[in-house]
């Protein structure tokens, strides 16, 4: 599996889970404070370490958590697991994060989302929220021996990978490919316009190659449609409306309904694989995945950031928010100096 690669984490980021209850199915931390990024996310040392944890039964580890760590929860900790529990489900990406926790010594921000609604976003693309974070490099600290989740994991990989080919000429380069599959869960998000670094996807691909090539590598080896020359990092693809088709049948569900929605006129009602194949000999087929996307991310971006307000409190939601605010203002600096 392409994700056991990276599987080796060090003794801090263990340290640190041994702060929160064991039942765990997955953990992963990702962004800034694990993996190298240039501009202003390039201070390591310093940045937050973001993790998410991955579990079989929210209210009764939710419970356990409030016991532990009773102080990382706002004001909804008052209601009880159950609650918290219905909040992380049913709003926003599915994901309940508690931000700016120190823990260890560093600060620390971590997301928790049940196993059944991630091996779903994995598959279908409902939320490409923590789906999208799984597609670029993340270290795995823990992880049990889920089947499903498993498979979900891969999937979400070479899915990543066939919608950036849908959206790539017909010869590219490895890094305009994992630049394509970088910004893939930003396609549409509100937060590239205001509180993220616009460079933000450059900034996490340039620095990290050999990890997203450690990803892909053997999916990109194994696939029929590609002519991967390894030596120069270059990729070759089938653009001929066979080709794509093929490629979009593939695509994960929600996706496809979404391109099915964009190109469908009001009174035809065709079924989502007429659509795609009316796509697959349009010219401008990788304009029309991206707008698929985008209908997908926009939404549950807009949706987790009001759910963060209230998960994590109005006084820590300003601090973070000002926080990302300085990282694009650093960003700007630097680009216009």
């Amino acid at each position: 599996m392409a994700l056991q690669a990276l599987q080796s984490s060090g003794v801090a980021f263990r340290k640190i889970l041994s702060h929160f209850p064991e039942e765990l199915s997955l953990a992963f931390a990702y962004g800034s404070g694990v993996y190298r990024q240039v501009g202003p996310s390039s201070d390591q040392k310093n940045a937050m370490l973001d993790f998410v944890f991955t579990v079989d039964d929210p209210v009764a580890w939710h419970s356990k958590n409030l016991k532990k760590n009773w102080n990382h929860y706002s004001f909804l900790k008052v209601l009880g697991p159950k609650i918290i529990t219905t909040i992380q489900n049913n709003y926003g990406a599915g994901v309940y994060y508690n931000p700016l926790i120190m823990c260890d010594g560093r600060l620390i921000k971590y997301g928790v989302i049940s196993t059944n609604i991630l091996i779903e976003d994995l598959l279908n693309w409902n939320n490409l929220y923590v789906a999208g974070r799984l597609q670029k490099p993340v270290k795995i600290i823990a992880m049990n021996e889920n089947v499903a989740l498993r498979s979900a994991l891969d999937k979400n990989l070479k899915s990543a990978v066939t919608t950036a080919f849908l959206m790539l000429p017909e010869s590219f380069s490895e890094e305009d490919l994992f630049i394509e599959i970088a910004g893939l869960s930003y396609s549409g998000d509100f937060r590239m316009v205001v509180g993220e670094d616009k460079t933000k996807v450059l900034n996490i691909v340039k620095p990290n190659i050999a990890h997203f090539r450690e990803l892909y590598g053997n999916i990109l080896q194994e696939n029929p449609q590609v002519v991967y020359k390894i030596q120069q990092g270059r990729l070759e693809i089938d653009k001929s409306p066979e080709g794509q088709f093929t490629q979009l049948m593939t695509l994960p569900k929600t996706l496809q309904q979404q391109i099915n929605h964009i190109m469908d006129p009001p009174g035809k009602n065709r079924d989502v694989e007429e659509t795609l194949f009316q796509v697959a000999h349009d010219p401008d087929c990788g304009e029309v995945v991206r707008l698929g996307l985008s209908a997908i991310v926009r939404p549950s971006s807009m949706k987790q950031s009001t759910k963060g307000i209230f998960t994590a409190g109005v006084k820590k939601s300003v601090v973070y928010s000002s926080l990302k605010l300085h990282k694009m203002w650093k960003g700007w600096l630097r680009k216009t100096s």
